[in-house]
């Protein structure tokens, strides 16, 4: 992949200009920005952004790639801004297999931090092509990120288990961001209207087609390959996709009881992943991944073909593959 290999992240460029945007004269800010950097991890976000560009004709290396560099690090920054918030929110005691930033230097360093991190992706924005429009949609994610996190307790507390509610819930927890990643540079290399709008529909699509794969695998996977115990998300009330399916059907009743009361008994987790087998939720929940993705390779047909555009391509494609 000529072009495509050169810019996938972590790279040097990425990676020092990361390092850069965090530098505090601050230690415990500095701190949490170096892990930030050292826990590396697959930077599949800002690798969207970078693909999304090169598919709309930039390119490494020749004028104006250093501002699509800095929309990669802005969607990295508001990406581990809210991981550093999820972890307080759900007392989360590692991240990455290393102790949460909360862990080890409290609440009130982990907050300031994550806020932070959304200084400084403000003032990088105000320095880029179109930097009014990236604010705008960058601040629209923001909060769409922020009212999917609260919706998702509410749901819980309430016990309003619908499929439109998690539908909203994992467009905010996981697809909003993909598809500012995917969009973003659309914005700022002032695309056409209809290639933002292609681009935007893959990242929403693949992401939504990549936390339905998270939650079926919470619930059917192994802890060995899931890195966790299973029926986390039963645990914590939470009903995903094959939980509302089986709500759809015979075993409502039963199923809605383990969903409130949190799974709280012994047998509760492998009950529902009995009936989620038995009755057909896992295979449902399959086929409603795989159409996702068909979806997100799909709205890419419209753009410049183009290895960039392959390689998009083939992000999707893979959770059609892991959904078998």
């Amino acid at each position: 992949m000529t072009g495509v290999v050169a810019v996938a992240v972590p790279n040097v460029a990425f990676e020092g200009r990361l390092r850069e945007v965090l530098r505090s004269r601050v230690e415990f800010i500095e701190l949490i920005g170096d892990d930030l950097v050292a826990a590396g991890g697959k930077r599949t976000r800002p690798l969207i952004s970078f693909l999304a560009a090169q598919v709309l004709g930039a390119h490494p290396g020749r004028a104006g790639w250093s501002d699509v560099v800095d929309v990669g690090v802005c969607v990295e920054l508001l990406h581990s801004a809210s991981l550093l918030h999820d972890d307080l929110i759900d007392d989360a005691d590692t991240r990455r297999g290393k102790p949460s930033a909360f862990r080890r230097f409290g609440n009130v360093v982990s907050v300031m931090s994550g806020d932070f991190m959304l200084a400084r992706l403000l003032m990088l924005l105000a320095n880029l092509p179109g930097g009014a429009a990236l604010t705008r949609a960058f601040g629209q994610t923001a909060s769409v990120i922020c009212e999917g996190e609260v919706l998702q307790f509410q749901v819980a507390a309430y016990a309003e288990y619908a499929l439109e509610h998690y539908l909203d819930v994992i467009h905010g927890k996981t697809a909003a961001l993909v598809e500012l990643a995917a969009s973003a540079p659309a914005l700022l290399l002032s695309a056409p209207d209809a290639q933002r709008e292609a681009l935007a529909t893959f990242g929403r699509e693949y992401g939504m087609a990549f936390q339905m794969q998270d939650d079926l695998l919470d619930l059917a996977g192994e802890e060995s390959s899931i890195g966790k115990p299973v029926g986390g998300d039963l645990r914590e009330g939470k009903a995903t996709l094959p939980l509302l399916y089986l709500l759809d059907g015979p075993h409502a009743e039963e199923v809605r009881e383990i969903l409130e009361r949190r799974a709280a008994n012994e047998g509760d987790v492998a009950r529902v992943r009995d009936l989620a087998a038995a009755e057909g939720a896992l295979e449902r929940t399959r086929d409603e991944i795989r159409r996702r993705a068909g979806l997100a390779v799909c709205a890419l047909e419209t753009l410049p073909a183009s290895e960039a555009r392959n390689a998009l391509a083939a992000l999707a494609q893979k959770e059609i593959e892991r959904s078998h």
